[in-house]
């Protein structure tokens, strides 16, 4: 015996073809739902929380005097709460592992569910997240930013 060619055709007695297409795409739309809770929607893919060595990321200028300066691609929050001094944190969501898309209004946000941390100390100022984002050791050498290990 061959298997039916429609798969409304395999489903239980009294159902009928629209029910099962909702059903799978109600099946599809979870997976992404899913995606999107472990790193992989609009926050980004998933990865180290933090680098593991070390980073070049530019000139000091670029981090603004009491704000700070998203490195996406480093997944690093790098701020400047006073003249010269220099704060790192990592960039990944210690709800979800999104990675943060943004720095407004003095608070770093994270698209996947809401969470708002503190740029100057990396602790969390709204949930859902419950733990600050992890510091990541940072310098000034040779006229450039480096974060990471032995930094």
């Amino acid at each position: 015996m061959t298997p039916p060619a429609d798969p409304a055709e395999s489903a239980a007695p009294g159902t009928d073809r629209r029910t099962v297409l909702r059903g799978a795409a109600l099946v599809g739309a979870a997976g992404l739902g899913v995606t999107a809770c472990t790193g992989g929607g609009p926050g980004g893919a998933k990865g180290a929380a933090a680098p593991t060595a070390p980073v070049e990321l530019g000139a000091p200028a670029d981090v603004p005097v009491g704000g700070a300066r998203l490195y996406r691609e480093q997944r690093l929050v790098v701020s400047q709460p006073a003249k010269g001094e220099y704060k790192a944190f990592s960039a990944v969501c210690t709800h979800a592992g999104c990675v943060v898309d943004k720095i407004e209004d003095g608070k770093i946000s994270c698209p996947c569910h809401g969470s708002k941390f503190d740029p100057a100390t990396g602790k969390v100022l709204q949930g859902p997240a419950g733990a600050p984002l992890p510091a990541v050791p940072v310098k000034l050498a040779d006229g450039k930013l480096i974060a990471g290990p032995d930094a």
